[in-house]
C-alpha cells in the first residue's frame, strides 16, 4: 500500500469523524500565522516612526500591538494544539479498539502466528506513532504552512529581490529532509522490531518467573534483559539522532542565507532600493520563517514514522478470518448429539507434518468416548476441531447428521464446553470467572455448580468468598482448585457436548475421587469426548479410540483393547504401575 493510499485509509476510517474539530484547529492556526506575520510587519513602522522619524504618537500603540500579536499567537497555538491532541487521542482510541476487536474475533491460528508481546507492541508503540502523526505532524503542516505563507507575504512586500534569494533555502532544506526521512523510516522499523522483542521477553518473564527462580537463572535473565533494552536504546537513540540531523543543516543554510542577504541588502540600501526599516522588517520575517521552514522540512520524517506504523497496524485490523460460516447457515438443532468424523485430515498452518490423516470416528450421542495415545498423536486436535477452533483440510464433521460447516458458528459453540488441562482464568473474582460461561445464571445456580465441582469448601474459606480476586490466571489458587473452577464453569454453561482434555490432570487421587461425581453430573446424558491418562476415566468410556501418529489404530471397549492393542495395553500397564 502506497503512502497516499495509507493517508486516504486513515482519513476515511478515522480522521473524517473529526473534521469539524480539525477545521476549528486550522482556524486557530490562521490566527497564529496572522499574528506571527504581524509581528514582523510591525517592525517597519516601529523603526521608521519611532527611531528614524522620532514620532512619539506610536511609541505606545506599536508596543501594545506587538504584545497583542504575541498574546494572540500564544493563545491560538494553545487552542490549536489542544484540539489536535484531543483528535489524535480519539483516533488512537478508535484504532486500538479496532485492533482489539480484530484480536478477539481472529482465528486461533492467526493469534498463534506471532508472539503476544509483538501484538502488544503494535497496539502501543505503533499506535503512538500514528498519534504523533496526527497531533504533531498534521498540526505543524497547517500551522507552519500558513505562517510561512504570511511571512513570505511580508518579505515580498518589503523587497521582492531579497525574498527570491531567501526562497532558495526552502528547496535545499526539503532535499536534505527527504533523505533523512528515508533513513528514519528504516531505523523506525528496526526500533519497532526491538520494541516487539522486548514486549515478547517481558510476557515470557512474567509467565515463567517461578521457573527462573527454581533454576536460578536470575543472572542469565538480567543479561538477556540488558541486551534487549540496550538494543532498543541504540535504535531509539539512532532514530533521535537522525531526526535532529536537520538542525545543523538548517542552521548552516540559515547562516549562509543571512550572511548573503546582509551583504546584498547593504548594496540595496546604498542604492536606495530598500529602507533600513523595511530591511529590518524583512529580516525579522525571514528569521521568524526559520522555524516553520525547519518544521516543514522535517515533516516528512514524522510522516514516514506514522505511515510505517500504519503499514504494520492496518493488516491486523484488516485480518480476514479463515473460519467462516456459510451465508445460509442455520442454527444447529441437537437431539442425540452424535458426532462423526468422516475422512478428516488436518495439518497445522506453517508445519509440514500431517496431524490427522484420514480419520473416521463416530462418537455416540449422550454417551462417553475416550481418546488414548501418546503425546502428539492428535488427540487434542480432534477436540479442537469439533467447535471449529480450526478447520479441517479434507473430509467432514457431522453432529446429528448435519455438517458443522453448514451451521452458525455461535450456535455450534454454544452447545460445547471444553475443560482443558491448561485452565484459563481471568484476573477477576471467582464469581465473574464462573459466570463467564453463562451470565444469565443466578446466585443459587452458581453455588450449586461450585458444590457439584467440589469447589464450595475452598471458596468459602477465601477472604471474600465468591468475590475474591484470584490473580492472573488464578495464581492465588492451587492447580486442583483452578481445575475445579473450570469444571464448575462448564456445569453452568449447560452444554450438550462436553470435551474433557486431561480435565483431572491437576488433581491428586483424593481430590479426584471427590470430584468424580461432579464429572459424572457434568456429563450425564451429554455427548462426551475424554482425553485422559487416568484409568478411572477411561474405564468408564463406552468406546475407546487408540490414536497413533494421526491415525486411528484400534477402537473398542477396555477389555477388547487390552487384548488387541499394544499401545493401549502399554498405557494400561503404566497406569497400574503408577497406582
Amino acid at each position: 500500500m502506497s503512502n497516499i493510499d495509507l493517508i486516504k485509509r486513515l482519513f476515511k476510517d478515522y480522521t473524517i469523524h473529526f473534521i469539524p474539530k480539525i477545521i476549528l484547529s486550522v482556524f486557530f492556526t490562521v490566527l497564529v500565522a496572522g499574528s506571527t506575520s504581524s509581528i514582523a510587519w510591525l517592525l517597519d513602522p516601529a523603526i521608521k516612526k519611532i527611531f528614524i522619524e522620532k514620532d512619539q504618537s506610536l511609541i505606545v500603540l506599536i508596543p501594545i500591538g506587538i504584545i497583542c500579536a504575541f498574546t494572540i499567537k500564544g493563545t491560538s497555538l494553545y487552542f490549536a494544539k489542544t484540539i489536535m491532541i484531543g483528535v489524535a487521542e480519539e483516533v488512537k482510541k478508535l484504532i486500538q479498539i479496532d485492533m482489539v476487536k480484530s484480536f478477539i474475533k481472529a482465528d486461533s491460528g492467526y493469534i498463534e502466528k506471532k508472539h503476544s508481546g509483538k501484538y502488544i507492541s503494535n497496539l502501543n508503540y505503533d499506535v503512538n506513532l500514528i498519534n504523533m502523526l496526527l497531533s504533531t505532524s498534521l498540526l505543524n503542516f497547517f500551522k507552519d504552512s500558513l505562517t510561512l505563507l504570511g511571512l513570505l507575504s511580508v518579505m515580498f512586500y518589503q523587497n521582492w529581490k531579497l525574498s527570491l534569494i531567501a526562497l532558495i533555502m526552502i528547496p535545499l532544506a526539503s532535499v536534505s529532509a527527504s533523505t533523512l526521512g528515508k533513513r528514519i523510516k528504516k531505523v523506525g522499523i528496526q526500533a519497532q522490531e526491538k520494541s516487539g522483542w522486548l514486549n515478547k521477553y517481558l510476557v515470557e518473564l512474567f509467565k515463567n518467573h517461578k521457573l527462573i527462580k527454581i533454576f536460578q537463572r536470575e543472572e542469565f535473565e538480567k543479561n538477556r534483559a540488558d541486551k534487549l533494552i540496550d538494543e532498543l536504546k541504540e535504535k531509539s537513540k539512532k532514530m533521535s539522532v537522525v531526526f535532529i540531523r536537520a538542525t545543523p543543516i538548517m542552521e548552516t543554510l540559515t547562516g549562509i542565507m543571512i550572511a548573503f542577504l546582509i551583504f546584498y541588502s547593504g548594496k540595496l540600501i546604498l542604492n536606495n532600493e530598500i529602507d533600513i526599516n523595511s530591511f529590518f522588517s524583512f529580516l525579522a520575517a525571514m528569521m521568524l520563517a526559520y522555524q516553520p521552514v525547519k518544521s516543514l522540512a522535517t515533516l516528512n520524517i514524522g510522516l514516514n514514522q506514522g505511515l510505517s506504523a500504519a503499514t504494520r497496524i492496518l493488516p491486523i485490523i484488516d485480518n480476514k478470518n479463515k473460519i467462516l460460516e456459510k451465508h445460509n447457515a442455520k442454527n444447529i438443532q441437537l437431539q442425540n448429539g452424535k458426532i462423526e468424523f468422516k475422512n478428516v485430515s488436518f495439518t497445522y498452518e506453517g508445519t509440514d507434518r500431517t496431524t490427522l490423516d484420514n480419520i473416521n470416528i463416530s462418537f455416540e450421542g449422550k454417551k462417553m468416548a475416550a481418546l488414548v495415545g501418546l503425546s502428539g498423536a492428535g488427540k487434542s486436535t480432534i477436540l479442537n476441531l469439533v467447535p471449529r477452533l480450526y478447520d479441517i483440510d479434507k473430509g467432514d464433521i457431522l453432529i446429528d447428521d448435519t455438517s458443522i460447516y453448514d451451521v452458525k458458528i455461535n450456535s455450534l459453540r454454544r452447545n460445547i464446553s471444553i475443560v482443558s488441562q491448561d485452565t484459563s482464568l481471568f484476573d477477576d473474582t471467582i464469581k465473574n470467572n464462573l459466570i463467564y460461561a453463562n451470565n444469565e445464571v443466578n446466585d443459587e445456580e452458581i453455588i450449586e455448580a461450585a458444590r457439584l465441582s467440589n469447589s464450595l469448601d475452598f471458596i468459602n474459606n477465601l477472604p471474600q468468598k465468591f468475590d475474591t480476586v484470584i490473580g492472573e490466571n488464578g495464581f492465588r489458587l492451587s492447580g486442583g482448585e483452578k481445575q475445579r473452577l473450570s469444571i464448575a464453569r462448564a456445569i453452568l454453561k449447560k452444554s450438550k457436548i462436553i470435551l474433557l482434555d486431561e480435565a483431572t490432570s491437576s488433581l491428586d487421587s483424593e481430590t479426584e475421587a471427590k470430584i468424580q461425581k461432579a464429572i459424572e453430573f457434568l456429563i450425564k446424558d451429554k455427548t462426551t469426548i475424554v482425553i485422559a491418562h487416568r484409568l478411572s476415566t477411561v474405564l468408564n468410556a463406552n468406546k475407546i479410540y487408540v490414536i497413533n501418529d494421526g491415525k486411528i489404530t484400534e477402537s473398542g471397549n477396555h477389555k477388547e483393547l487390552i487384548n488387541d492393542s499394544k499401545i493401549y495395553k502399554s498405557f494400561y500397564e503404566k497406569q497400574i504401575i503408577k497406582n
